[in-house]
């Protein structure tokens, strides 16, 4: 495993972070790994050198919090060892006020996500989306009292316009209030509208990038024949939302494909080697329903791709609409 600073603070993180999506109940995402299948591959996590997990309040509604905490309860390393992250904004009732980034909902979010993971603060505390309903001051100073109640050490943001974050920003720092150490955005092979601002602003702004979906919802795992092969695939409407599998699509998994047949490795590994190859990018988010898929992640640190490589990876992307903000 190797290790990076988390933007420019002091704590250092696992170069991969486990995302904990895929962990939590069918009855909220049909091809998530319930409690008894999650264990193993958590385990694995572990062993492998992991120390940097992210979920989120509204995965299951809850569950995936829950089984983060007991598995790294009973498998982690020491709690000051590990970087646990989660998110709030996603709606977790059906009342007005179980939704969006509002002081009300903020605080009482915090604490529904603590008592659910077990745990006294989280390391990282992330708004889930921006929230135009309410005022940015608003939540950042909600954001800040949970960091000054040591509830969260860090706070952090994820899918949004750079426009929306730089004002974030601006307005933390003329407020004095909690900056924000990272971006959690949508960025892949097949979709790099992100290089436009957001990226540049952060490395600008010393922001660790974290990306959500790096094998753009295992996609770039496979070939253009096998794209809609697995479950997830098949019943994730965000997979379906974000790729739309034209021509430009397909190039890139075809690209993908040739450089890892060159290589003799699999298609995520030179997709994620990718990646972790680009400026500014600290730990991207993967998920794992196999331990083979850490497998992959772990080795994907060591596969050093060349300047050409590099370029004929980028060469068949198309420009996209904006994907990802939404939810």
């Amino acid at each position: 495993m190797e290790f990076a600073r988390l933007g420019t603070t002091g704590t250092t993180v696992s170069r991969l972070c486990l995302g904990m999506m895929t962990y939590g109940l069918k009855t909220s995402r049909q091809w998530a790994l319930e409690e008894a299948d999650a264990r193993p591959i958590i385990k694995k996590a572990v062993e492998l050198g992991f120390t940097f997990f992210d979920t989120a309040d509204v995965y299951s509604t809850g569950a995936s919090e829950e089984i983060t905490g007991r598995a790294l309860k009973d498998f982690g390393p020491p709690r000051e060892e590990i970087a646990v992250a989660t998110k709030v904004h996603g709606a977790m009732g059906e009342g007005p006020n179980m939704r969006g980034l509002s002081r009300k909902h903020i605080m009482q979010a915090i604490d529904a996500s603590l008592k659910r993971l077990g745990m006294d603060y989280v390391d990282l505390y992330q708004i889930h989306r921006f929230d135009p309903a309410t005022p940015i001051e608003e939540t950042l100073e909600a954001l800040n009292d949970v960091v000054r109640a040591g509830k969260a050490l860090y706070v952090g943001a994820s899918s949004m316009y750079a426009w929306q974050f730089a004002k974030m920003l601006a307005v933390a720092e003329r407020r004095g209030f909690a900056r924000f150490v990272t971006m959690q955005n949508h960025y892949n092979l097949m979709y790099r509208e992100e290089e436009r601002e957001m990226l540049p602003l952060c490395r600008s702004e010393g922001i660790g990038v974290i990306p959500w979906s790096p094998l753009a919802r295992g996609l770039l795992t496979r070939t253009r024949a096998e794209i809609d092969a697995t479950l997830r695939a098949k019943t994730d409407p965000l997979n379906q939302s974000l790729y739309k599998r034209d021509e430009g699509d397909l190039a890139v998994i075809d690209r993908v494909g040739e450089v890892a047949a060159r290589r003799g490795v699999p298609n995520a590994q030179v997709a994620l080697a990718w990646l972790l190859a680009q400026p500014g990018v600290t730990a991207p988010i993967i998920g794992a329903s196999k331990v083979e898929h850490l497998n992959d992640a772990v080795a994907a640190l060591s596969l050093k791709l060349d300047a050409d490589e590099l370029k004929a990876l980028a060469e068949p992307y198309r420009p996209h609409a904006i994907a990802g903000h939404a939810g």
